[in-house]
């Protein structure tokens, strides 16, 4: 792999560049190169995992859920852990962040060694062709280009708090680090995963924390059963996405949610699989944290160094709570116009539904040669592809549609042997 690599990086013009090295750019890669398709790949590995989420974090997905794909399913958490000797059950055991870091960092080093850890500044079409600009200052051409950019550029603040200045408000996924809030007042909003694992952190850091919500509850998942009667099975299956048959079809299939009308997709990416924190996070935060919920925000304004929030619920009234920092855990919404590398041009010439690109069956957009994965592809193949879980389905079905496209044999690839590079 390793002399393939280095003859793509002499080529004049790449076949394929992958943009970003998260669980999606890196099984795409994995998977080009057990066809023996030419490609590069540029990015700083894991980026989203491992300097947008807060350290101490338990993933909600499940062990079997939570992987990078090779081409064999060789290389799995499980097999990490169990080489690593570390605990690990395919249901049942929250993943802390730090080890699902280490496993995708490991991944990257056995089967994509090549990766190019340069970022791509500027992306512009040329004619018939794409040119890259890195930040080490060198341009390059491809045929083809896959945006793995993932959820870096995508976090979503609500308008109300828009107008804050930067050492007041912030995005949870500006957080790795949550010891500087020791001492401080910090408003979390959110009722989701995001907004309680911070939260619950948080406190642990020895902040002063309030859950702000519109949700008049907040729904955490109900703890696993491994071992499930054969009717529970039928009647709510497994899948990657949690219990239920639309879970189930929504892992299952892929290709006909592609099909459905698009207000329909559209409906069911925002509504399907709503804020639900992890069980094991209920223990950290109830009883513990004060939560506002039913709770609408209607307005925060500065006020000597601090926050003013005004709240507004229907049981009480509006009530004023003021904090030091406003941390908006309100998730992540792909919109193409906030990558900051994408040419005007060439933005212009993307179609869009719900500020997503419209993709074909093969994640193609609009514009020829560039393909887009991960969170930015979910309106089109549904809320699979919002999660590392739909890395599998994305990695084998791109991997084949390019590898047809610049007619190159299908070859397998021994799994012991890119384990051992």
């Amino acid at each position: 792999m390793s002399n393939n690599g280095r003859r793509m990086a002499s080529d004049s013009e790449l076949p394929i560049a992958i943009i970003g090295a998260g669980p999606y750019g890196l099984s795409i890669a994995a998977h080009l190169l057990a066809r023996r398709v030419p490609f590069r790949i540029f990015g700083d590995p894991m980026q989203s995992w491992r300097k947008h989420m807060p350290r101490g974090m338990l993933l909600k997905s499940e062990g079997f859920a939570t992987a990078v794909y090779d081409p064999e399913d060789f290389f799995t958490l499980r097999r990490y852990c169990e080489g690593a000797g570390l605990p690990y059950k395919d249901v049942g055991e929250p993943v802390p962040v730090e080890r699902y870091v280490a496993y995708g960092l490991e991944f990257q080093r056995r089967f994509v060694p090549e990766l190019d850890r340069h970022e791509v500044t500027l992306l512009r079409k040329e004619k018939h062709r794409f040119s890259l600009t890195l930040s080490s200052g060198e341009t390059l051409i491809a045929r083809s280009v896959v945006m793995a950019t993932g959820i870096t550029h995508f976090g979503y603040l609500p308008p109300e708090l828009a107008g804050l200045a930067p050492q007041l408000v912030s995005h949870s996924s500006a957080h790795t680090d949550l010891e500087g809030f020791k001492g401080r007042a910090v408003a979390v909003i959110g009722a989701g995963s995001s907004a309680i694992d911070i939260a619950g952190l948080l406190h642990e850091a020895g902040a002063g924390v309030h859950i702000v919500a519109r949700r008049p509850t907040v729904e955490f998942h109900l703890p696993p059963v491994e071992h499930r009667p054969l009717v529970q099975r039928i009647t709510t299956p497994r899948s990657g996405l949690g219990l239920g048959w639309r879970s189930r079809l929504c892992t299952d299939a892929p290709l006909l949610f592609h099909v459905m009308p698009e207000r329909f997709r559209l409906k069911v990416v925002q509504r399907h699989l709503g804020p639900a924190p992890g069980w094991f996070m209920k223990d950290r935060v109830v009883g513990r944290v004060p939560m506002h919920l039913g709770a609408t925000l209607v307005g925060a304004e500065p006020r000597d160094g601090a926050v003013r929030l005004t709240l507004d619920q229907p049981s009480t009234g509006r009530k004023i709570l003021e904090v030091a920092h406003v941390i908006a855990a309100t998730g992540f919404k792909p919109q193409i116009a906030r990558l900051p590398f994408l040419a005007d041009d060439l933005r212009g010439q993307i179609r869009t539904a719900g500020d997503a690109p419209v993709l074909n069956r093969h994640f193609e957009c609009s514009v020829p040669g560039l393909y887009w994965v991960g969170l930015a592809s979910a309106n089109s193949f549904g809320p699979l592809t919002r999660f590392a879980f739909g890395a599998r389905f994305t990695a084998r079905r791109l991997s084949r549609h390019l590898a047809a496209s610049l007619r190159f044999a299908p070859q397998s690839a021994d799994p012991s042997a890119a384990a051992s590079t």
